[in-house]
């Protein structure tokens, strides 16, 4: 973490054009603070309150992203931070981090067909009803984020 952190602000000195090392500072924790909400959005709603597996008994990996992940509706400030991909193609993301926004929103139909035909769920859900869910389950769910990001879990 340390050598992003100093990464980023030599970039902003010695990139950037920035004239001094306060306002390099700055900007750099204007961006982190202005990307910090899409990053935990993706995170959390996206991903937590669905399924979770064992590392020993877990499913094929079209189960596990077809259970594990969700599309949300389209919003422009998220896909202006992270692309549509992460946002109301994230199922397709996740089957095929590879792609493109472009190709992911192009995929996205097939990929819905093709699980709904092997009965698989699609999971799309929207920002109120995920919430909702978050505020429901808030403590529980700040828990398990405090386990997986305790250094030594994995």
């Amino acid at each position: 973490m340390s050598l992003g952190l100093y990464s980023q602000y030599w970039l902003f000195l010695n990139v950037s054009g920035f004239q001094s090392p306060s306002s390099a500072l700055a900007c750099m924790l204007l961006a982190r603070s202005l990307l910090a909400h899409p990053y935990l959005h993706v995170n959390i709603f996206q991903h937590i309150g669905l399924p979770m597996f064992s590392l020993d008994k877990k499913p094929r990996r079209i189960h596990m992203m077809s259970l594990g992940v969700l599309n949300l509706p389209r919003q422009p400030v998220l896909d202006w931070a992270f692309g549509h991909s992460l946002i109301s193609c994230h199922v397709e993301h996740h089957l095929f981090p590879w792609l493109s926004d472009h190709m992911c929103l192009k995929v996205k139909p097939l990929v819905s067909k093709f699980l709904h035909d092997k009965q698989l769920p699609y999971n799309e859900d929207s920002y109120l009803a995920r919430f909702q869910l978050f505020l429901s389950h808030y403590e529980e769910f700040m828990a398990v984020i405090s386990t997986v990001c305790t250094p030594g879990f994995y």
